[in-house]
């Protein structure tokens, strides 16, 4: 009973505190709303609307007809003409077009006699996204007009290439049918902004009390290493956890974000993964000597590897091996797992349990860390 009592008048020091510092209770509050926002308007990876030049030497019927192909595509934009093949470097120079298509001339005679034309597809690689997303829709393009000018020139032979074997794959893209990127950022994203809040924040808990003086009488009172952590964590936990709900709530809303997993299982890894931040950012405080290093290191332990080593942007396969053993050691990993199997693929605890033990062994092992370390500078 007087360890509650303690606990409790700490956390009531706590959120005093913070209802005073208004000026950073709502950025706090409202930081995180604005930054999944930005963010998820921001950071796309559907590449559409490729602005495309075309340079058609041929002058024909049938290269008017190849040119329409990429007129009528979603995919690429033609934004001009050009007379020959010099007027391409100084095109992608002026970053006026990311595609050059070169129809030479011959097009149109080539396919009259049943020839195989050749056309030159030039891509400007200073967007490498961009131009291997081009890449792929180019070389598809030309195979689906090449199969319609097949068939049409086998018509004008009196041919039946009807009877001969095709083969139509038929592909299905599941939990992300659209494959929209704000479906698949938006789950890891609201993982990193809660982790970058949460560590930085109580990053400089521990630090600021030490500046102001008052970690001495925290010292000579009768809260024990256990309890102050406690008492530190709680009031960040529940903000926390309220800007969580607030991030999801307004991903559903403005972005449409599907929900079709088991909301007992997020809360779960939710609320493991709030721990494990707030323990994380208090073995920084713990450690850092000043406000400002409290602050340095933890956007250094938050932000970047947030960003590169939780899986949020990029695939962990494809980074090296010795980055994915580092990947272990964030929280946020097994996070993005979790909530991008809740929100898009409708998982229960059966399929992410391995990911909730870790996030609670995480919690348990930061936490000690974080009573031991204190202990340690307290003496």
């Amino acid at each position: 009973m007087n360890a509650l009592r303690r606990i409790r008048a700490l956390i009531v020091k706590e959120v005093t505190h913070l209802g005073r510092d208004r000026r950073t209770l709502a950025v706090v509050l409202a930081m995180p709303l604005l930054q999944m926002i930005l963010f998820a308007y921001a950071i796309s990876f559907d590449v559409k609307n490729v602005s495309t030049v075309i340079i058609d030497t041929d002058h024909t019927p049938a290269s008017a007809a190849y040119v329409d192909s990429y007129a009528s595509s979603d995919f690429f934009t033609v934004v001009g003409t050009a007379d020959s093949l010099a007027d391409v470097d100084r095109i992608f120079d002026r970053n006026q077009a990311r595609i050059a298509v070169v129809v030479p001339s011959g097009f149109g005679r080539t396919l009259a006699d049943g020839g195989q034309a050749v056309v030159a597809v030039y891509l400007d690689g200073s967007e490498p996204t961009a131009a291997r997303v081009g890449q792929a829709f180019t070389t598809a393009l030309n195979q689906v007009y090449g199969q319609r000018v097949t068939i049409e020139w086998a018509d004008t032979q009196g041919l039946d290439v009807t009877s001969a074997g095709q083969l139509e794959p038929r592909v299905r893209t599941w939990y992300n049918p659209d494959k929209s990127s704000s479906d698949f950022l938006i789950p890891g994203l609201i993982v990193v902004i809660i982790m970058v809040v949460a560590v930085q924040q109580t990053a400089v808990s521990l630090v600021r009390e030490r500046e102001q003086g008052t970690d001495e009488q925290l010292a000579i009172s009768p809260l024990k290493g256990w309890e102050l952590m406690i008492g530190k964590l709680a009031p960040w936990t529940l903000l926390a956890f309220a800007e969580l709900v607030a991030i999801t709530l307004v991903g559903r809303w403005l972005f449409d974000l599907p929900l079709r997993g088991s909301v007992g299982v997020l809360a779960l890894g939710a609320a493991l993964f709030v721990f494990c931040s707030l323990g994380l950012g208090l073995v920084i405080s713990a450690l850092a000597p000043t406000l400002e290093s409290a602050n340095m290191l933890g956007l250094l332990l938050s932000l970047l590897p947030g960003f590169i080593l939780s899986g949020f942007a990029f695939p962990l396969s494809s980074i090296p091996e010795w980055l994915q053993v580092v990947s272990y050691l964030l929280p946020a990993r097994f996070m993005v797992t979790i909530s991008r199997a809740v929100f898009l693929k409708g998982a229960g605890f059966e399929q992410v349990w391995p990911e909730l033990a870790a996030l609670a062994a995480y919690a348990v092992i930061v936490i000690a860390v974080a009573v031991l370390l204190n202990a340690r500078r307290r003496r």
